[in-house]
């Protein structure tokens, strides 16, 4: 894959927040229940208003309640790399040495990311045969992610200063450079569920509902206080180059002067010739100060959809099925742009932004009165969303999540629950991953209780954290600085890690 890139041009387009696995951009946790088992898909209580709407309608008549909430903490890390063809056997071939990278030009960069409320709400009124419900969660996102020093994407052209420097004559026998680097991202997907369920046999009941879903990101930046060292000195690279500009400036003055006092024509011709060599250095300087002055990023985004929710539950004997089906969501986000020195977030702009449809099937099966075990199956239809730049068309395959769990009543009034996830990303050959927006596959294992506290309450807690696969993705790209086009091989490896505790309370009236 070959890119042309100028300096800053990649600075931002999407950082999400996932407090869960999913499709690219869905939480699946919405219940405590979910996070002590996982595999809820085919199982019957209060949180099926999310997992198993249809399965819901087999509660008893009356109202059940419930509030949860959960705190989920992350990282992200990032290892990138750059080598420039051509510069074998100098300083700047692997140029991420010089600012913190190893010896085979590899440098960390890593995200920090809380969120220490993620709340849900869910309530159902069942009476005969008609049941209605109501959920409000963070469906998508859920907090923000903290980068507080960039990203390999912004620095990757910065790096190539000291050589660009060298060329101009201002390097050093000890070539580096610095910068100050800022990212913050933060996405909420706000989704207010209504639906219906309707049992059309004791056994057999579907449902028929949908989700108002409201958008919220907001990203901000900054790329400050470029250095390098210059002639054994670090210098800040944007006054430096403004002081050359002057200087150049002034001798382009003092030759105009004498080139206009003279009335010698051979030494007339000489200084415009000077003047014209200049010009020269000076158009590029004051290029060049304009690559490296600070640069800042303030932008919100919002938008909304409404997506169709459809879902069947079926019983027989010792097992229930249950399935539903979300329908892909088309919606736009609108840019709210305060500043942006990156050209990128245009005021007023919209960005194509769909929610995915999800498959769900899942199954339980009663072993005894007091253990059951389910498994569940995700099939989230991300290749079918129309995201910015047409990134949907770089996924090898849709997003698919394989969940098994197991549930014990220790006595009437206490019960746990030990369950598993792992999800498959059709990341192909990485091409849609970038170190400002990337996922890779991973597994994860939860476990929990529920206590039932009084006749009608029941406290659920439960914990779980997920393991991601290391993803490498090796690209080359074609990087504009000081007016040459260099080849150079870019390399990135992805990893997250993800711990969430949550605690809820069921109610029954």
């Amino acid at each position: 894959m070959r890119k042309k890139i100028l300096l800053f041009s990649a600075l931002l387009t999407a950082s999400f927040l996932t407090a869960e696995a999913g499709g690219l951009l869905t939480n699946t946790n919405q219940h405590i229940r979910f996070n002590r088992m996982f595999a809820r898909n085919g199982t019957i209580g209060i949180d099926g208003v999310y997992s198993n709407p249809a399965g819901v309608a087999f509660l008893s008549n009356g109202l059940h309640l419930s509030i949860n909430n959960q705190s989920a903490f992350q990282t992200r890390t990032i290892w990138s790399g750059m080598d420039v063809k051509g510069l074998e056997g100098t300083p700047f071939y692997r140029p991420f040495s010089m600012n913190g990278g190893n010896e085979q030009g590899v440098k960390k960069f890593k995200g920090n990311a809380s969120v220490p409320f993620l709340p849900s709400v869910q309530a159902v009124l069942n009476y005969d045969k008609w049941g209605f419900q109501a959920s409000f969660a963070i469906s998508g996102g859920g907090g923000k992610c903290t980068f507080n020093n960039g990203l390999g994407s912004f620095e990757r052209t910065i790096s190539l200063l000291p050589m660009a420097l060298a060329n101009y004559g201002f390097g050093s026998t000890q070539p580096s450079y610095s910068v100050d680097s800022y990212l913050m991202g933060r996405q909420y997907v706000f989704g207010l569920q209504l639906g219906t369920t309707y049992k059309i046999t004791p056994d057999l009941a579907v449902y028929g509902g949908f989700r108002f879903n409201y958008i919220t990101n907001k990203y901000e930046g900054n790329i400050r206080n470029i250095t390098a060292n210059i002639g054994g000195k670090d210098e800040n690279v944007y006054d430096f180059l403004g002081q050359k500009g002057m200087e150049i400036s002034e001798g382009i003055t003092m030759l105009r002067y004498a080139s206009e006092t003279t009335t010698d024509p051979a030494q007339k011709a000489a200084y415009e010739q000077q003047i014209k060599q200049l010009e020269g250095q000076q158009a590029m300087v004051v290029g060049a100060q304009g690559m490296v002055k600070d640069r800042y990023l303030d932008c919100t985004q919002t938008g909304w959809s409404i997506t169709p929710v459809i879902g069947i539950d079926y019983r027989t004997g010792k097992w229930n099925f249950g399935a539903r089906y979300e329908f892909t969501t088309r919606c736009n986000i609108e840019n709210d742009t305060k500043i942006d020195d990156t050209g990128m977030f245009k005021d007023g702009v919209n960005t194509p932004g769909d929610l995915p449809g999800l498959i769900s099937l899942g199954a339980q099966y009663e072993i005894t009165p007091r253990l059951r075990a389910a498994v569940g199956y995700h099939h989230f239809l991300d290749k079918h969303t129309h995201m910015a730049d047409n990134k949907q068309k770089l996924l090898k395959n849709n997003t698919q999540e394989f969940l098994a769990g197991v549930e014990y009543d220790i006595t009437d009034a206490i019960q746990v629950s030990i369950g598993g996830q792992k999800t498959n990303y059709g990341l192909g050959d990485g091409g849609y991953l970038s170190d400002l927006s990337f996922v890779t596959s991973s597994y994860s294992l939860g476990f929990g209780a529920g206590i039932k506290v009084a006749k009608n309450a029941t406290v659920n807690i439960a914990y779980f954290w997920t393991t991601y696969d290391k993803f490498k993705k090796s690209y080359d790209q074609t990087i504009s600085m000081a007016g040459n086009e260099l080849q150079t091989h870019c390399t990135d490896e992805f990893t997250r890690t993800n711990k969430v505790f949550g605690i809820g309370l069921d109610l029954d009236f």
